[in-house]
């Protein structure tokens, strides 16, 4: 069979007529099969990680992330959340931090408060809900080491975040593929830090595509642990592309056990487009409108 036709079909069934539309209509203007713009459940808040379309501008991202109803753009710094904010966009994650160079290392831990304390006092004067920090490579050190230096360097400022009400998250992130030497790479090891640091302000960032391909289990993990967890990331298993049928993972199941613990936070789309970046989104944003 042509593997065009195959895929047409498919799309069809699993995502509806409109969502094919979206894929095959680059301008985006006829996104249903009347030609109306799609109109959203909003049963969950959706979010743009800006990184994965870093070669769009930030002001015609943020102008198309509207018309999509996508209602935040993340990871960014002080200075792209005042571009996007005459947008009527938040920024549900605020920061951009290093990955290799974390918390589980002390002589970070200055620089690392200076910067996590200005990100708290800005998100908090502008009502953005949470701001990002990370673990670090491991580089020979053992893991619980590092998680007791992380919360030595949590605790320099996280009364500062509970006092601004102003969320600070961590990501786990694979080691398997991307990231081959990041210690905060299973969710256990992040659930292990939130009970020693024993703060309200203190969450995961869970990133669903990471920890599927570190331990799989996402749905159960989502019930059991939702507590703990502040931030949701979305990504294609295996090679973080497209959240559709191409990918191992059924997204409307995920958000729909998301939502059902109660979540009313944002769910970041982190997928890197193969196709056109735009209509991708597009897509996104309906495979997870559940």
């Amino acid at each position: 069979m042509n593997n065009n036709l195959w895929n047409r079909r498919n799309a069809l069934q699993a995502l509806g007529a409109g969502a094919l539309a979206t894929l095959t209509t680059p301008s985006l203007k006829a996104d249903s099969p009347k030609g109306e713009p799609h109109k959203p459940n909003g049963n969950i808040k959706q979010s743009i990680c800006r990184w994965c379309y870093g070669k769009i501008p930030l002001d015609k991202l943020a102008e198309e992330a509207v018309k999509l109803g996508y209602k935040s753009i993340e990871l960014l710094t002080i200075d792209e959340y005042k571009q996007i904010k005459p947008f009527g966009l938040t920024c549900a994650m605020l920061g951009r931090v290093s990955i290799s160079e974390g918390l589980n290392r002390k002589q970070y831990h200055e620089p690392i408060e200076k910067q996590l304390r200005t990100n708290i006092e800005f998100a908090a004067a502008e009502g953005l809900p949470s701001v990002i920090c990370m673990a670090g490579n491991r580089k020979g050190m053992a893991d619980d080491e590092g998680l007791e230096n992380c919360v030595e360097g949590l605790k320099r400022f996280i009364g500062y975040a509970e006092e601004k009400k102003v969320t600070v998250c961590m990501e786990g992130l694979n080691s398997k593929i991307d990231h081959k030497d990041y210690m905060y790479d299973y969710t256990k090891w992040g659930l292990t830090l939130c009970k020693k640091l024993g703060s309200p302000r203190f969450k995961l960032l869970y990133d669903i595509y990471h920890m599927q391909i570190m331990e799989g289990d996402v749905i159960r993990t989502i019930k059991d642990h939702h507590e703990d967890i502040a931030h949701y990331h979305t990504g294609g298993v295996p090679d973080r592309h497209e959240i559709d049928e191409t990918q191992e993972l059924y997204y409307p199941a995920i958000v729909k056990a998301i939502l059902k613990t109660g979540y009313e936070g944002y769910l970041g789309q982190e997928f890197i487009p193969k196709r056109e970046p735009l209509a991708s989104l597009a897509q996104g944003f309906r495979i997870c409108d559940v």
